[in-house]
C-alpha cells in the first residue's frame, strides 16, 4: 500500500512565520494568533518558493486560511476548550488500511502515546485510543479530561463494546488482542475522566489530528 505523501507547511503569518514538516508543529505557530495565514505543499521544494512569495499569491481571495476557530467568526469559542487535558485520534490509509493511534497534550500537541497496526479501520483507531488514555490515566490515579472528535467511538466506549466487522486474521490478529483487551477493561473498570467531544467546526481539527486531510 501506498504511504501517505509527506506535506510541507508554509506560515505567512503566526506566532513564529517558517515552513514547518508536520501538522502538528504547524498548530503551534497559528494557535491563538488571529487570522493567521498558512497553507500546506506537495514538497519542500514549493513551500520555500511560496514563503518568499505572499499568501496572497497562494490563497484565493476570500478563502484566506485562518486559524482554527476563526473560520466561522468564533474565535472566542475557543476559550471553551479544556487546554489541560488530552486530545485522542487516529488515521487510516484506506479502510480498512495501514491504522495508527495517538494521545497527545491538548495545550502543546506533545506526543504522549502512540500505535500503528497493518490493517484496521480509523473507527477501530479512535475507540482503542480513548481506552489507552482512560488506561493510562487510571494507573497514574488523574481524571484528566479526553478530548475526541468521533462521535462513534466515544459511543462505543461508552457502551463497552467495539462494534466493528473488520475480518478476522493474521494481519488483524494483534489489532484484535487490543480490541478485547480493552473490552474487558471497560467491564472491569470504572473512570472519572470527562470523555469531551472536540468541536471540529468551531475549533479546527483536533491537537491529535495527523494532518492528512
Amino acid at each position: 500500500m501506498a504511504k501517505s505523501k509527506k506535506k510541507y507547511y508554509v506560515v505567512w503569518e503566526g506566532n513564529n512565520p517558517g515552513i514547518y514538516d508536520s501538522w502538528a508543529d504547524c498548530q503551534l505557530q497559528i494557535k491563538g494568533y488571529p487570522n493567521a495565514k498558512y497553507k500546506s505543499f506537495g514538497n519542500k521544494q514549493e513551500a520555500i518558493e511560496a514563503y518568499r512569495g505572499t499568501a496572497q499569491e497562494h490563497i484565493k481571495v476570500g478563502k484566506m486560511r485562518k486559524t482554527p476557530g476563526t473560520i466561522y467568526g468564533r474565535e472566542k469559542s475557543r476559550e471553551r476548550i479544556v487546554w489541560e487535558s488530552i486530545s485522542v485520534d487516529a488515521a487510516c490509509s484506506g479502510n480498512p488500511g495501514v491504522t495508527e493511534y495517538q494521545g497527545v497534550h491538548t495545550k502543546d500537541g506533545s506526543r504522549i502515546f502512540y500505535q500503528k497496526f497493518p490493517l484496521g479501520t480509523n473507527n477501530i483507531g479512535e475507540f482503542l485510543a480513548i481506552v489507552h488514555a482512560l488506561a493510562m490515566f487510571q494507573k497514574l490515579g488523574k481524571d484528566t479530561p479526553i478530548y475526541s472528535d468521533s462521535k462513534i467511538a466515544m459511543g462505543w466506549v461508552q457502551k463497552g463494546k467495539c462494534k466493528t466487522t473488520l475480518v478476522k486474521n493474521a494481519r488483524t490478529a494483534q489489532l484484535y488482542e487490543l480490541i478485547e483487551r480493552a473490552e474487558t477493561w471497560l467491564r472491569n473498570n470504572t473512570y472519572k475522566n470527562p470523555l469531551l467531544k472536540w468541536e471540529t467546526k468551531r475549533w479546527g481539527e483536533i491537537p491529535a489530528d495527523f494532518g492528512r486531510k
